[in-house]
């Protein structure tokens, strides 16, 4: 045998060998359909990316990706769901700010602990929102609405459909010494309609799921709760601008139930990895909906879900939000 015909034998022997290894369950998986459970209402920034991801996931593997819309509780419903789902890799959730970062915060007792019942296999992007009035609102700035707060307490409404809209508006509250009043609402498109009706005053919105309205002319965009300006949209002001160190980001992302296998775990954090970067996929995340997407491994993604955890308790404490 020539050198070159034992080096191809070589090559093809350890290919096999290096299958042989694989766990079955990673040669197999996904072998049937794989449901995304979205714990909150479609037209949000969770469902608008899960159904881009779930589409590359799809398409890569050949298996049908379902998107399972799940609301309530601020997304306890959808996660208990996927709690109470097989760990076998076939039921994943989109893990948000509210469901992994905020809800342990904001609930005595949401019924599942995101450090110990799921595991981060993938981190979608990070981002703030949009601090959002009607279009006729007669507030023209941030300045015009605290003015009026001051002058006005507790007459002004603001929704919130999540943690990740209440928390804000509530930080918002004591940076600037005012009081205003929550509105909650099951689903961000009843939030929508109230605000278009001017039932309530202002909310704030991630920039995935509140971009289209304001680019549309449908709501006017106040002030952003990134450190600084955005690119995308340079005539907004930062909130950091009149109240400086404000920031209220968070995060999308893709978990698991933790007994889910490890070596299916690696390929899901393959998969979404290789999906937040297709190109046309990455440039809608970044140049439509202002994401910032991080190829992480999967100690990565267990910090960054520590991190934003602890970034929120933060939040919650300073706006002075009382466990329910």
């Amino acid at each position: 045998m020539t050198p070159h015909r034992r080096a191809l034998a070589r090559r093809s022997f350890l290919a096999l060998c290096a299958l042989a290894a694989t766990p079955a369950a990673a040669q197999s998986w996904p072998a049937r359909a794989v449901h995304i459970i979205v714990p909150f209402a479609p037209g949000g920034s969770g469902d608008i990316t899960a159904r881009l991801v779930g589409k590359f996931i799809e398409d890569k593997t050949g298996q049908p990706v379902v998107i399972e819309n799940k609301p309530g509780a601020n997304g306890i419903v959808g996660v208990l769901a996927v709690k109470a789902a097989a760990p076998d890799g076939y039921t994943l959730m989109l893990a948000t700010t509210s469901t992994n970062a905020a809800n342990i915060h904001m609930y005595k007792n949401p019924g599942y602990d995101p450090e110990t019942d799921f595991q981060v296999v993938g981190v979608i992007g990070s981002s703030g929102a949009f601090l959002v009035v009607p279009t006729g609102s007669p507030h023209a700035s941030l300045a015009d609405l605290i003015a009026y707060a001051k002058a006005n307490p507790g007459k002004l409404n603001f929704g919130y459909f999540n943690a990740s809209s209440q928390v804000p508006s509530e930080v918002l509250a004591k940076q600037a010494g005012v009081a205003w009043q929550g509105v909650a609402y099951k689903a961000i498109g009843n939030a929508w309609t109230d605000l278009y009706a001017g039932n309530i005053d202002f909310m704030f919105v991630d920039l995935t799921a509140s971009r289209g309205q304001v680019v549309a002319g449908k709501a006017r965009a106040l002030a952003i709760s990134l450190p600084q300006r955005s690119p995308l949209y340079p005539d907004v002001p930062a909130l950091s601008e009149t109240f400086p160190g404000f920031s209220t980001t968070g995060f999308l992302a893709v978990a698991v139930p933790r007994a889910v296998p490890d070596d299916i775990k690696q390929r899901l954090n393959v998969l979404i990895n290789e999906a937040i970067f297709a190109p046309d996929i990455h440039k809608r995340l970044v140049e439509e909906f202002a994401l910032t997407p991080r190829r992480l491994d999967l100690a990565q993604c267990a910090e960054v879900d520590r991190s934003e955890r602890a970034k929120w308790g933060e939040y919650v404490r300073i706006a002075r939000i009382q466990p329910q």
